[in-house]
């Protein structure tokens, strides 16, 4: 499953309900363990923030006329129903399979430590903790009185439970807490101690984890869901985790909201956590309605009461004449790209790769295609990011002449068919999309702009994103399209340079500075590194980055208490949002 990213085209939209920081690594944060979806349908894409420009809605708009609400949105007393992509049903956080099962798990399990609208960490689970001076121990201090939706206590044990099984050896899933430096984890792994050593339970409500060197996402990283040790921990032994499947179906959390049922391919149903530490939630049951269909349509007719589009004119004009729905504008921390398989010949070279991005025109796909609600990414981080620069960043502006000139410097001199050629082989490039208006727009541009350059442009549309995942796995293909899930912090967004999911990169100094980057929490010093970072990125292009984009979300006018994190999405707010009576 591809990890750390999300697939630009789906069906239906959910809100992201997750933190990337938690792990930033899923097929889609979303969004899985610890990042919500993200995904895009034709008109009605997740979007990211734009730099400069503003879309046409810059408050939030309240619903102007709640007698148009739909009879069947009226008979709901206690239910609120958003759309979600199909979940696999592996809804135990670290083991998921989908971002679409991190939306679920977001509902079922609570964090040690979440983050504000600034991306800030502040308390969950955990009340407060403490940093030592080194910055290598953190101490996280519990709430008391914590319960697990069964009833039972959750206290630090749980927490070390939580950490230490992945460092199993056995352990695959998509969570970045293996990649911390805990003292004795190494040891545990491989089998030469029972425990981890940096791990210490200090009583119920302490724990202390200490590094061997300084990670400054470490506090918010190993701040994620915590799973119960003595549900998921009864039949645990050293490496042998599979049994954990087994218990997906039936999840014990300590989230708001628990696990009434799940049907796959039409819904999932939740029903309100009385043992949540905040108290149980206003609203008693939660449906995602995972069934495939017309996001509008599903609005329109109260099917749900929740959904998100693309922040053009022509949807927020759509929007206000329900007349029946709140609006808000939304910027999420995320960034759209056209992942390169650096492993296929032509591709390995830098100058190709600057060609194919001056090549293709940008701006008609990703800004004017859709009314202005985007803008271009060039490198790898959100303009809402702390880190965010253009200093130093080349825009690369559409310039048919200047990509030719780059193709001819590496050696691809136009042949038959006026197809560029090199060594008796024609430069072809084989690109997955999955099908959605937007994939339509890329395609009908790219083969355009492709052909100017002599370049053969083969498409390849999938109707779903397994599909189009295993034919990433497979390495056939050349170009294709993914965005990432929310980051939380700089270091998230460029992560996949450094734990090999971008097969084919490897720059010694770009993992000095990426170790230069965590290794320290002074954020003016880790703004100079990061700006570093993405200027090497943004030269080196072993990705083509592609889009930030706007969206609006459009709600039911009875919800109350809705609000959207850029960083978070809806998971703060979700527990506290109340269903008004109908008019």
């Amino acid at each position: 499953m591809k990890k750390g990213v999300i697939l630009l085209t789906s069906l239906m939209l959910v809100g992201s309900l997750l933190m990337a920081a938690c792990s930033n690594k899923n097929d889609a944060d979303p969004a899985a363990s610890g990042n919500a979806a993200q995904t895009e349908q034709g008109s009605n894409e997740g979007a990211a923030a734009t730099p400069g420009g503003e879309s046409g809605l810059k408050e939030p708009y309240a619903a102007a006329d709640m007698s148009k609400l739909p009879a069947v949105a009226k008979q709901r007393t206690d239910t609120i129903i958003v759309g979600l992509t199909d979940p696999s049903g592996a809804f135990t956080p670290y083991f998921t399979q989908s971002g679409y099962d991190g939306n679920v798990n977001s509902l079922l399990f609570s964090s040690l430590v979440t983050v504000d609208d600034k991306g800030l960490p502040i308390p969950d689970l955990a009340e407060k903790w403490d940093v030592s001076d080194d910055q290598l121990t953190y101490t996280y201090h519990l709430r008391k009185d914590l319960k697990f939706s069964d009833g039972s206590p959750l206290t630090a044990d749980d927490v070390a439970f939580t950490w230490t099984i992945l460092f199993d050896k056995s352990y695959d899933g998509d969570s970045m807490i293996p990649t911390l430096a805990i003292k004795g984890a190494q040891a545990y792994k491989e089998g030469k101690a029972q425990s981890i050593e940096g791990i210490k339970v200090i009583d119920p409500q302490t724990i202390s984890v200490t590094l061997e060197k300084p990670n400054a996402t470490a506090l918010v990283m190993l701040g994620g869901q915590i799973l119960s040790k003595a549900y998921y921990g009864k039949d645990y032994k050293f490496g042998q985790l599979d049994y954990i499947k087994k218990l997906h179906s039936n999840p014990v959390g300590s989230g708001p909201y628990k696990l009434e049922k799940f049907i796959p391919g039409q819904e999932v149903r939740f029903v309100a956590n009385e043992n949540y530490y905040k108290g149980k939630p206003k609203t008693e049951r939660f449906i995602y309605k995972t069934s495939e269909g017309d996001t509008w349509q599903y609005l329109e007719t109260g099917e749900v009461d929740y959904a998100s589009f693309s922040a053009t004119t022509e949807n927020i004009d759509k929007l206000k004449s329900l007349g029946f729905v709140n609006i808000i504008p939304y910027t999420p921390s995320t960034y759209g790209y056209l992942q390169v398989n650096l492993e296929h010949e032509a591709l390995k070279n830098k100058k190709v790769r600057q060609a194919l991005t001056y090549g293709l025109d940008r701006q008609s796909i990703y800004v004017d295609a859709n009314q202005g609600a985007g803008s271009i990414a060039n490198i790898p981080a959100s303009p809402i990011s702390w880190a965010y620069t253009e200093e130093g960043i080349n825009p690369y502006k559409f310039d048919t002449e200047k990509a030719k000139q780059l193709l001819d410097e590496a050696g691809w001199k136009e042949g038959a068919g006026g197809i560029r050629e090199k060594d008796g082989k024609q430069l072809v490039i084989h690109y997955l999309g999955s099908k959605s208006k937007q994939t339509d727009i890329f395609i009908a541009v790219a083969k355009e702009n492709f052909q100017a350059l002599g370049v053969k442009f083969e498409p390849e549309v999938f109707a779903d994103f397994n599909s189009l995942e295993s034919k990433v796995e497979s390495g056939d293909y050349d170009l294709v399209s993914f965005s990432t899930p929310m980051l939380a912090d700089p270091s998230d967004g460029i992560v996949q340079f450094m734990d090999g999911e971008i097969k084919g990169y490897d720059n010694p100094k770009f993992k000095e500075l990426y170790e230069k980057g965590l290794a320290t929490s002074d954020i003016e010093q880790r703004k100079q590194v990061y700006k570093e970072i993405f200027q090497l990125l943004n030269d080196e292009l072993p990705i083509i980055f592609t889009s930030y984009k706007k969206t609006v979300y459009g709600y039911n006018g009875r919800i109350d208490n809705l609000s959207v994190s850029p960083f978070v999405g809806l998971a703060n707010s979700l527990p506290d949002w109340t269903l008004k009576p109908a008019q």
